[in-house]
């Protein structure tokens, strides 16, 4: 099949490198994949003036030449404007992917030759913080194909868009990049998270069910790491340490170092990091949301608490750090095999299902 696949931004996100895995799986597959993007967003004359002034955050531009796809070895056009991808600016295609709420709705009117239309749904986008809701819905209603990561999406589908007729692709991990050897648990009790502070993500919740934890395991410590240093309105206590933007192959030496991961999202797609942890063999406690509904079993790789729920993340997590050594080796060892129940392959393989599918509904 000719591919092509449409992105709002071609960056280092990890929706962006979810499109660009299963691009490069596509393309070892034999398919012929394009993918096209806006020119990088940068900040206006205005925006930059109020930095200036010191009336706001120094606006940063994405990076024009690096992004996952080019390190996932997927050639990428950046067109040379910013705004909607046209029509002209895409080859003919069997299937035109779009991969956020926007591009959906920039594809929408393309010719038939341009590809059946499919649409990647990572997320529920009306949930990010100043989407247009209903565009976003407006965009899930269009007559298109969609592919999802997580039930949850797939709910969202059928309660927005009436359409039940949706292919599950789930999200994988590289088993070359987070793994980890049996292990015990650490000589000092310690947790992990993400430090990530959309509200979507919920870390107020967790640094408060961390606070729980300390107050009844003094010795705590926490490691975390994120793309942005810890801000004065959430702050890390003081048993907490934070890695900035570390290196890829830093990422599962992070996860294997605590014998918990906390993940506290209230809305998300599916949330990759959860994932990649018990991949490390570290067991997951983790709010009821998006991926982990899916793959955590409770009480035997992990456990799940309602969201927003503090008090109930505290509680399980010190149930889990408070196990005997064999029993939590066996819950790092189930939540190791649910990260490694899926490879990349095995997901590109799900995705080109769903792209024969959107061929056959069109």
């Amino acid at each position: 099949m000719k591919i092509t696949f449409v992105v709002a931004d071609a960056d280092l996100s990890g929706g962006c490198r979810v499109i660009a895995l299963h691009a490069r799986h596509l393309r070892a597959m034999g398919h012929q994949v394009a993918v096209v993007a806006p020119a990088p967003w940068s900040p206006s004359l205005r925006q930059r003036a109020r930095a200036w002034l010191g009336r706001g955050a120094w606006p940063r531009s994405r990076s024009p030449d690096v992004s996952h796809f080019e390190l996932q070895g997927v050639p990428v056009h950046r067109l040379a404007r910013r705004g909607p991808v046209r029509a002209s600016d895409v080859p003919e295609a069997d299937v035109l992917v779009s991969t956020w709420w926007e591009t959906a709705v920039w594809t929408a009117e393309f010719e038939r030759r341009r590809g059946a239309k499919a649409h990647f749904v990572q997320g529920w986008e009306r949930h990010i913080e100043g989407m247009p809701a209903e565009a976003v819905d407006d965009a899930l209603r269009l007559p298109s194909h969609k592919l999802v990561v997580s039930r949850f999406l797939r709910d969202v589908v059928a309660q927005v868009a009436g359409d039940r007729d949706v292919t599950l692709v789930p999200n994988a991990i590289d088993p070359q990049q987070f793994d980890g050897p049996p292990r015990g648990k650490q000589a000092r009790p310690t947790a992990g998270l993400v430090y990530a502070t959309a509200h979507a993500k919920g870390l107020d919740v967790a640094l408060d069910a961390l606070a729980r934890v300390h107050a009844t395991c003094p010795s705590l410590v926490v490691k975390s790491f994120g793309a942005e240093p810890a801000r004065a309105e959430l702050p890390l206590p003081p048993f907490a340490s934070l890695e900035v933007r570390p290196a890829q192959h830093r990422l599962a030496g992070l996860y294997g170092s605590a014998d918990v991961w906390l993940s506290a999202s209230r809305l998300e797609g599916f949330g990759l990091p959860a994932l990649e942890a018990m991949a490390c063999r570290t067991p997951l406690v983790s709010t009821r949301y998006g991926g982990p509904m899916d793959f955590v079993r409770d009480g035997e790789n992990g456990f799940l608490v309602d969201v927003d729920d503090a008090a109930g993340l505290a509680e399980r997590a010190l149930q889990v750090l408070r196990l005997p050594e064999p029993e939590w080796r066996r819950m790092g060892d189930a939540a190791h095999a649910t990260g490694h129940a899926l490879t990349w392959a095995q997901s590109a393989r799900l995705f080109e299902k769903g792209l024969v599918r959107a061929l056959e509904r069109a």
